[in-house]
């Protein structure tokens, strides 16, 4: 049913391909639900814990940081206990963080719940890649599209559940309250740990011997040695921070996720400064989350066209007019400019993915790649909504922090010049 290494072959059964999909599935809607939801419970948080939505600010951009600093941990956690048992125990870890945050006692209960939670999904963030790499051979953009897509979606959908669920009140009895409503996003983990299990519970419980649990750096003919593998991994790990293709391509990662998160977090500030009803400007950054997820989908069929040598400069460029548009013309076709900044950055987070899965040939340079560029990806990331606010603090209009998102999608565009062409991480020059 599957090669030695633990990927699907060309004839594998469909119904474990099944299988294997409705797993990823799974595992991408819980990538994002737990912590989206945090933003719009953040009066109601900071009102139950005698503080300011200001002071609870940190409070959402605790899993971005978590991202940065834990990502690049994630391949050496998997060339020791192997990537199928490391998603395990992310997963394991996911659900103790989203209990450990609802809990009712002292403040620090919140805090070290969300950085638990930022810890666990750091490790997914970098393995779901590897895995999808592993096991879908040829589907691998196909299925980084629904991935990717997944991600999206379920963060809107997370944003927009919560606080129903907190102010829902069974039997005419107290409202259940935000700690509920937090719990309530993660009730999809449990599921997606036992889907995980019963799918991979080879590589899980037998170590890296076992089907894709390794990093597929032992001998072809089965003969290497596991210590002999893993060493062959940490140098893959340290070798992929020196590779220039490898850089490109978490800088292509950080420009894109940089741009989402200014959208994601100043789009309604923006449309509410110009005097749009709250609920026009809800619609609005629903608008921008639901092109997200078509750009995502997108990218896989655009990448079968003969768009597919300059794919990655597409969205970048893209974003580039959509965000000339929603600032300087915001009155002409408002929703044609959204729809650009949402269906670049959903594009521009699948072909990231998807370079991260089909630009290494192996699955430690794969794992190491990952890792390396969501690490720096998300660092950047963190970046640019602070100097978006800043630039905006300092001008009291858009114009100047326009030039943050110009410069994100001028450097994405850049980096998806150098990403072009076939050559992979670690291949001589």
């Amino acid at each position: 049913m599957s090669d030695r290494r633990g990927g699907l072959s060309a004839g594998a059964a469909p119904r474990h391909w099944i299988a294997l999909f409705v797993t990823v599935c799974l595992v991408a809607l819980n990538m994002r639900m737990t912590i989206t939801g945090v933003g719009p419970l953040l009066d109601e948080i900071a009102a139950s814990q005698g503080t300011t939505p200001a002071a609870l600010g940190l409070l959402a951009s605790i899993p971005l940081i978590s991202w940065g600093l834990v990502s690049p941990l994630a391949h050496g956690l998997a060339t020791r206990i192997g990537t199928d048992a490391a998603v395990a125990w992310s997963l394991l870890a996911l659900t103790a963080g989203t209990v450990w945050r609802s809990l009712p006692g002292p403040s620090l209960n919140l805090w070290l719940g969300t950085c638990l939670i930022g810890a666990a999904l750091a490790v997914a963030n970098v393995l779901l890649p590897v895995t999808i790499r592993r096991d879908f051979g040829s589907r691998i953009p196909l299925v980084m599209g629904v991935y990717s897509a997944l991600l999206g979606g379920a963060a809107a959908i997370s944003a927009g559940l919560v606080v129903p669920i907190s102010h829902l009140a069974p039997a005419g009895g107290e409202p259940l309250g935000w700690r509920i409503a937090l719990l309530a996003s993660g009730l999809v983990v449990p599921i997606a740990l036992v889907a995980w299990g019963l799918t991979h519970r080879r590589g899980i419980f037998a170590g890296r011997g076992a089907r894709g649990s390794g990093s597929g750096s032992a001998d072809a003919d089965g003969s290497g040695t596991a210590a002999g593998a893993t060493a062959a991994d940490e140098r893959v790990g340290r070798r992929i921070w020196r590779d220039h293709l490898a850089w490109w391509i978490a800088i292509y990662m950080g420009m894109q996720s940089w741009n989402f998160y200014v959208f994601a977090t100043w789009l309604a500030p923006i449309e509410l400064s110009r005097s749009v009803p709250p609920v026009v400007a809800g619609l609005d950054v629903m608008l921008f989350h639901v092109c997200g997820v078509l750009g995502s989908l997108a990218a896989p069929f655009l990448a079968r066209t003969r768009l597919r040598p300059v794919l990655p400069v597409v969205p970048p460029a893209l974003g580039i007019l959509g965000a000339l548009g929603i600032v300087l013309l915001p009155g002409v076709l408002p929703a044609l400019w959204l729809a650009l900044a949402g269906f670049s950055c959903g594009s521009a987070l699948s072909i990231s993915l998807t370079l991260m899965a089909q630009r290494a040939a192996s699955h430690a340079a794969s794992s190491a790649l990952s890792g390396m560029a969501q690490s720096v990806g998300y660092l950047l990331a963190g970046l640019g909504p602070i100097l978006f606010g800043l630039a905006h603090e300092l001008t009291g209009g858009w114009l100047l922090p326009l030039t943050v998102v110009l410069l994100a999608s001028v450097t994405g565009l850049t980096a998806g010049v150098a990403v072009r062409g076939t050559r992979r991480v670690l291949d001589p020059r």
